[in-house]
């Protein structure tokens, strides 16, 4: 428990994983292809990085788009839009509900009550009233991401130290500046580190709304090829989408950092 790894070694550890899962793969996919050379459950590396760099260099026969940025972009565009607006729904409702006892009151229980609905099972419903297109899928996030941020943001108000707020209202301040000068610069840190828990379950919502209704991104392109059982596909787009996420944690963590360096404090340490 009082070992800890150095800089170096913490490194080379959290490599191990991933170099284990890519030996057992090659070794899984060598040994299915010696007793079936037409197997495509377990493709090789080197296929399946040919059929990448088909996709993300050389244009489609049919649409003369490049499939694989084609689908990033739309997908990216679907996800940026919810979490930009589930943010700012998180962050608005979230500071009135538990820094406003009225509106506590009034939204509170909703709140929580919305945010144990599961979104997938009203994603039909989002079909019927908005549609096919883009509303419905970005709607889907927003549902999906807004309740639970709503939720976490009203309780970091609500554990803020009372003192502050009391004294900020003796200095003068307005409840309009206690929010903004106050509580605002001290829930910041909080909701980017919500916003990156909420990556996950926003990913998910997305690819499951293009495997239903799309005709482009990431998750239609997974659920189109599925019939032809195309793992050489299937698996770098896994890949890509993951290392999608990870970089989207990424920058958010490092702006967290860069802006809010006093909330970091102890974990520097």
């Amino acid at each position: 428990m009082n070992i800890a790894p150095t800089r170096g070694s913490g490194i080379i550890l959290s490599a191990i994983p991933f170099v284990l899962i890519a030996l057992i793969y090659i070794l899984g996919s060598a040994e299915r292809r010696a007793a079936n050379p037409e197997d495509k459950l377990l493709p090789p590396i080197s296929e399946m990085a040919g059929t990448t760099q088909r996709l993300a260099t050389q244009p489609d026969r049919r649409s003369g788009e490049y499939v694989l940025w084609t689908d990033t972009a739309a997908s990216l565009q679907r996800l940026v839009l919810g979490l930009g607006i589930s943010t700012l729904i998180g962050l608005a409702f979230g500071l009135s509900v538990g820094l406003l006892p009225i509106a506590g009151a009034t939204f509170g229980t909703f709140v929580a009550v919305i945010s144990m609905i599961p979104p997938m099972a009203v994603l039909p419903i989002l079909f019927i009233v908005f549609g096919l297109g883009e509303l419905s899928k970005v709607v889907l996030i927003i549902i999906g991401v807004a309740p639970c941020l709503i939720r976490d943001m009203s309780i970091e108000v609500r554990g803020m130290p009372r003192e502050q707020l009391i004294k900020a209202q003796t200095l003068g301040a307005s409840t309009w500046q206690v929010a903004i000068r106050v509580v605002l610069p001290q829930i910041m840190p909080k909701l980017i580190k919500s916003v990156r828990l909420m990556l996950g379950p926003a990913f998910l919502f997305l690819i499951s709304a293009e495997a239903i209704a799309a005709d482009v991104g990431l998750g239609y392109r997974i659920f189109l090829v599925r019939r032809y059982l195309s793992m050489d596909v299937i698996l770098p787009y896994v890949a890509w989408i993951t290392l999608l996420a990870f970089v989207f944690d990424f920058l958010l963590g490092l702006f967290a950092r860069k802006a809010f360096p006093w909330a970091y404090t102890e974990e520097a340490r």
